[in-house]
């Protein structure tokens, strides 16, 4: 499966986030989305990533954009992740990969010499009609959030 970029349209979403709500797409048609997606709850990567999100959520949503984290751990796992860090972001559950799967993100990776299939960590800026404006392949975290919150400033003030 090719990974989506920058002009594509995302695929429609509908998936279960934290506190067993249903995230849909349609709910924010008309405003600008940042979707990170991000490995492993907890990890030390993936914990700095939604805290930076969640300490710049104010100036996104003061251009109108939204922030979603999407992993394939279940909404459990974001529960406890939410509440141990105080993350503000909402935290989608694609347990199935079949989301991570139409963005491309859900790939083969390798560690040690030993492959496995996991999250390629990734953000996208979507607009409010659903293309991707920006992308961001194989995320390094630091400074990252800022770089987000930089071009999406181009973008909508």
């Amino acid at each position: 499966m090719a990974k989506l970029s920058v002009g594509d349209q995302i695929p429609s979403l509908e998936l279960p986030r934290d506190g067993g709500e249903t995230f849909k797409a349609e709910q924010y048609e008309g405003k600008p989305l940042v979707l990170f997606f991000y490995p492993k709850d907890s990890t030390p990567g993936c914990t700095k990533e939604a805290i930076g999100f969640t300490e710049q959520l104010e100036a996104f949503e003061q251009l109108g954009v939204q922030v979603v984290g999407m992993s394939p751990d279940p909404v459990k796992s974001h529960d406890k992740f939410i509440a141990k860090h105080e993350l503000k972001v909402p935290l989608l559950s694609d347990e199935d990969k079949s989301t991570l799967e139409a963005f491309g993100v859900w790939v083969e990776k390798s560690m040690y010499g030993k492959k496995y299939m996991g999250v390629e960590r990734t953000t996208y800026l979507i607009d409010e009609t659903g293309k991707i404006l920006h992308e961001w392949n194989k995320v390094k975290v630091p400074g990252h959030v800022e770089e987000v919150l930089a071009v999406a400033k181009e973008h909508f003030s």
